[in-house]
């Protein structure tokens, strides 16, 4: 059985993007510290950003000549995505052992000055510093020093991209979604924030105050109860969301996706939520992906 594509769009909107680069002693610490930076961070619906780990850097790509790994934090509002690079920096990168940060979008035109606002934590005895010919803020801390960026570039990006997996067995239908967050981790400039979504949602709800709530037509069980879009013989189904630097980064990240979850035994069909232009500008046709 070959899986089909559905004739339908991901309705994807703006959203502001800071990406940040971790660097540390080893990949295993840093990976660590991008996970606690990036927590609680899947859905602004709910939580205060959405984040997610971009990829890993060589010490050949990173400014000090370590291991790194970039991470994006993204947030609709300016004003609120400076706080949330603030907080996450400063409580969970700061803390953590070997790390130093670097601005991940150095050709940006807009720089938050995180860098200038933690170097305070030194309490007068931190020094400005020059780290491959970035402007740095060397901080002392109990292990030694922490290095910090002074300016974090930020620009506009898409958030909501998106596609659903719908497969013969829940089994089936999460293979599929291991594979395609795998295959999407490796394009660059993009993050799953979820990374593998179990409880699609939808624009608005019957109880007023919930802005979002279960998308019931992609709900298995309710298929004899609602105007399901499940096909027959579909049990179970699964979501990718994507956020990126730009629209053709989503387009590339779903195009790769689509292509390895179709490749899974099981796998039926394929589609995406949208809400009638309710949530964003921006219409990305599955099929067209494929063109």
């Amino acid at each position: 059985m070959t899986a089909k594509i559905d004739d339908t769009f991901a309705e994807a909107f703006d959203i502001k993007i800071s990406r940040i680069l971790i660097t540390a002693f080893d990949y295993g610490l840093a990976l660590e510290c991008a996970k606690e930076a990036t927590g609680f961070a899947t859905s602004i619906i709910m939580c205060p950003a959405e984040a997610g780990i971009d990829r890993t850097a060589k010490p050949n790509e990173t400014p000090d000549g370590r291991v790194g790994v970039y991470v994006m934090i993204c947030h609709p509002s300016e004003e609120k995505l400076e706080k949330q690079l603030l907080a996450r920096i400063g409580q969970c990168v700061l803390p953590a052992p070997t790390t130093a940060v670097f601005n991940g979008l150095p050709n940006a035109e807009k720089k938050f000055r995180i860098g200038y606002k933690i170097k305070f934590f030194g309490d007068g005895f931190e020094e400005e510093v020059e780290v491959s010919g970035r402007r740095c803020w060397k901080i002392p801390i109990m292990e030694g020093e922490f290095i910090i960026e002074d300016g974090i570039g930020y620009a506009d990006g898409i958030a909501g991209g998106n596609f659903i997996i719908m497969a013969e067995s829940q089994a089936s239908a999460l293979m599929a979604a291991k594979a395609a967050v795998d295959a999407i981790s490796n394009v660059e400039g993009v993050i799953t924030p979820f990374p593998i979504v179990a409880s699609g949602s939808k624009v608005g709800s019957r109880y007023r105050f919930l802005k979002a709530s279960t998308n019931e037509r992609f709900c298995p069980t309710l298929r004899n109860k609602v105007d399901s879009e499940l096909p027959s013989n579909v049990k179970g189904v699964y979501e990718i969301v994507i956020n990126g630097i730009s629209l053709n980064a989503v387009k590339e990240a779903m195009k790769v996706g689509i292509q390895t979850a179709m490749k899974i035994p099981g796998v039926v069909k394929i589609t995406a939520a949208n809400f009638d232009g309710k949530l964003g500008k921006y219409k990305v046709w599955l099929n067209e992906l494929f063109d």
